[in-house]
């Protein structure tokens, strides 16, 4: 069965990010979240029937049940999807397949973690500590801890194989700098980047630089589905769901590099009938400069071994090429796993980016990933059915 503009996005609410410390714990954001998305799309909390939460880092639980209490629902459908940072692109899936059959008629997808706390009297306060859950044991005593030094890996690898530069992937921290400074909503919206100034920044895990690795953000960010008909009743445009895709892969290797991208995508491209040169804008997750390269490679922007140049010539559509995160992403704007790509996706198509605004956004293309890219869920989103 196709999904291919049988639902559509109704609603979709965000939360302020970053040093946000509004809320206690990440399901005050999810419930702030999915109050602005219901507020977007003129319902009600007692039109929805369903609800798909993921929790970050900092709310170990099951966070569906929680939420759905504290907000009084009752609903058809109730899940935690926890996929890593292809979780948005599954729920939305998800959705789209409960409401295509009947099970569902509105559901909520939101997403929200709250890893940073606020200053303690007297202290620096702010940081996310031990919520990434960092091991102690033989590997971490020799730096290998969190998912930095693996991307760092990658990056190293594909260094070796190709010849890719470190200037190489300082623009594309900048280029997403420069999206950012059109996005208000942006944590770096008034700050421009450099190249001196990514090369000065501090070395995370070489060759990854301060600025090669996402922000940590407080926050929440909710996206309402429901069916193309209904959608169309609503406050804002919908935005068509026009394919969905997963695709799973054992991981990259020194050897090869190869990610569950082309998986996803077939899937994804198939159902919506579109190929890549139909792509208007692009939004990628970006927890690294290294997962942008390799997504561009992946998706088939360019060859394999030539994500580098074809991002510095480019700079990801400021130097032409087509449109590619332009909220700033999860490196400038605000790192809310796959909901940063998913939300800015529904802008584009929206027409609502203004100073960032694609002027083509008919197909928009939003690609979640995690496990090292091995893992991957992609959302065709348009604006024609």
């Amino acid at each position: 069965m196709s999904l291919k503009g049988k639902t559509a996005i109704a609603g979709l609410g965000i939360t302020r990010m970053g040093k946000n410390y509004d809320h206690s714990s990440a399901l005050g954001f999810a419930a702030e979240a999915i109050s602005l998305a219901l507020e977007d799309a003129g319902l009600k909390r007692s039109d929805l029937d369903g609800l798909l939460v993921t929790t970050g880092v900092s709310y170990q639980g099951l966070a569906s049940f929680a939420l759905q209490d504290s907000l009084r629902l009752t609903t058809r459908l109730l899940a935690d999807v926890n996929a890593g940072g292809s979780s948005a692109g599954t729920a939305l899936a998800m959705a789209a397949e409960a409401i295509a059959t009947g099970t569902a008629n509105v559901v909520a997808c939101v997403f929200a973690d709250a890893p940073l706390k606020p200053p303690a009297p007297g202290g620096k306060g702010g940081s996310a500590g031990d919520a990434y859950g960092v091991p102690r044991g033989l590997d971490s005593a020799y730096g290998a801890f969190g998912a930095n030094w693996v991307y760092a890996l990658l990056a190293q690898r594909h260094m070796y194989l190709y010849g890719t530069t470190q200037d190489q992937l300082g623009a594309i921290a900048i280029a997403e700098r420069q999206w950012a400074n059109r996005n208000p909503m942006a944590q770096f919206y008034k700050e421009p980047l450099t190249l001196e100034e990514y090369h000065a920044s501090r070395w995370i895990t070489e060759p990854l630089h301060l600025y090669d690795c996402c922000l940590v953000s407080n926050g929440g960010v909710c996206v309402i589905v429901t069916s193309a008909e209904r959608a169309r009743d609503l406050r804002k445009p919908p935005v068509y769901i026009l394919g969905v895709g997963q695709g799973h892969h054992p991981g990259p290797t020194l050897d090869n590099l190869d990610t569950g991208i082309p998986i996803a995508k077939e899937t994804a491209f198939r159902m919506a009938g579109i190929e890549l040169k139909d792509v208007q804008v692009a939004e990628l997750y970006d927890c690294y400069t290294i997962t942008v390269l390799l997504s561009l490679e992946g998706y088939g922007f360019c060859k394999k071994g030539e994500g580098g140049p074809y991002a510095a010539a480019t700079r990801l559509g400021h130097g032409g090429g087509i449109p590619i995160n332009t909220g700033g992403g999860e490196l400038s704007s605000y790192y809310m796993w796959g909901m940063t790509p998913v939300s800015e996706a529904i802008i584009q198509a929206r027409g609502e980016g203004g100073e960032r605004q694609s002027p083509k956004h008919d197909v928009v293309l939003a690609s979640c990933q995690t496990r090292n890219l091995s893992t991957h869920s992609v959302v065709v989103m348009g604006t024609n059915p």
